[in-house]
C-alpha cells in the first residue's frame, strides 16, 4: 500500500473528513493563532503533533506562510513539498475534495462520506503519475481569454516571458495551453513524491520572478492573490509539457463541501467577457 498523505488547506475551523490519509494544514498560519482540532470535526493529526492539540500550520519547517495573502493555497503545496515524507502528497480545499463516488452516492451519504479514500486514492496512483480534477471548461474563452477578461491579462504575459527566458523549451506547450478552453484547475492534484519535486521546483522558481516583475502594495486583497491564480495555468503547462515526456495524468470528479451560486458565476463570467467588469471577489 503507497503512503499517501492528502493536506487540506483550511484557514479556519471547518469539518475535515474522517479518512486517515487526510491532514487539515492551516493556511497563512505567520503571526496567527493555530486553529484546534476540536474545533475541526474528523481531523487527524500525526502522531508528533497530537500533544499539540492544533492542527498542522504552514509556517512550520521550511515554509512561505507569509506568501499567503499572494500565493492562497500555494503555501499549503510549498509545505508539502518541503515538510511531508510520503509515498505520494496531495493538496485538496476544505470546501473541495476529490471523490469517485456517483451522485446518488452523494445525496444518499453526504458529501464528507464520499470523498477520495485511500483505497480509491492507491488505485488511481497506480493508473497514473499524477492525478488531477477533471477538465474545467469555458467553451466560450480560452484560459488566456478568460483571465485576461476577469483580472489581468498582463499577468500571464509576464508568466510567458519568464517561462521563454527560463524554460524556453515549455514555450510550445504554454501556447497551446493559453489558447485552450479548458484546464486543470484549482491547484488540487495528488503526486508521486518525485513529480512534487519536479512540480514545485519549476513553478516555484517561475513565481519567484514573477513576484520581482509585479508590485503588489497597491493591490485589494482580492487582486493580490494572483500568484495563486496564474499557478493554476502553469500547471496546466507543465502537465501538458511532461505529458510529451511519458507523464500520465487520470482525472477525478471534484465535489464541493457547500452549494455553488451558478447563476452569480455565470453572470460574472459574462459581465466579464462581453462588458469587461473585472472579478472584484470570489463567486
Amino acid at each position: 500500500m503507497l503512503d499517501i498523505k492528502l493536506l487540506i488547506a483550511l484557514h479556519k475551523p471547518y469539518q475535515v473528513p474522517e479518512e486517515g490519509i487526510y491532514i487539515p494544514l492551516q493556511m497563512g498560519a505567520d503571526g496567527k493563532k493555530g486553529i484546534r482540532v476540536k474545533d475541526c470535526p474528523g481531523a487527524h493529526l500525526p502522531k508528533a503533533h497530537k500533544e499539540t492539540g492544533a492542527i498542522l500550520r504552514d509556517d512550520d519547517g521550511d515554509n512561505i506562510s507569509k506568501k499567503n495573502p499572494y500565493y492562497c493555497e500555494l503555501t499549503g503545496l510549498y509545505y508539502g513539498w518541503k515538510n511531508v515524507e510520503a509515498d505520494a502528497i496531495g493538496l485538496v480545499h476544505y470546501r473541495r475534495y476529490f471523490s469517485m463516488k456517483s451522485r446518488n452516492y452523494i445525496k444518499s451519504h453526504g458529501a464528507f462520506q464520499s470523498v477520495l479514500t485511500e483505497d480509491e486514492a492507491t488505485a488511481l496512483l497506480t493508473r497514473a503519475d499524477i492525478v488531477v480534477p477533471k477538465k474545467r471548461r469555458y467553451y466560450i474563452e480560452s484560459l488566456y481569454s478568460h483571465y485576461a477578461h476577469t483580472l489581468d491579462g498582463s499577468h500571464l504575459d509576464l508568466a510567458k516571458k519568464i517561462v521563454g527566458e527560463k524554460y524556453p523549451e515549455y514555450m510550445s506547450a504554454l501556447a497551446r495551453v493559453y489558447e485552450r478552453s479548458w484546464g486543470y484547475m484549482f491547484n488540487m492534484a495528488i503526486f508521486h513524491k518525485e513529480y512534487l519535486d519536479e512540480y514545485c521546483t519549476w513553478l516555484f522558481d517561475i513565481l519567484g520572478e514573477l513576484e520581482k516583475e509585479i508590485d503588489v502594495d497597491g493591490l485589494d486583497a482580492f487582486s493580490a492573490r494572483l500568484f495563486g491564480r496564474v499557478s493554476e495555468i502553469l500547471f496546466n503547462v507543465w502537465i501538458l509539457k511532461k505529458q510529451g515526456e511519458g507523464l500520465s495524468v487520470v482525472e477525478c470528479n471534484v465535489i464541493d463541501m457547500e452549494p455553488i451560486n451558478w447563476p452569480k458565476k455565470i453572470m460574472g463570467f459574462l459581465q466579464a467577457k462581453f462588458f469587461g467588469k473585472k472579478y472584484s471577489k470570489s463567486m
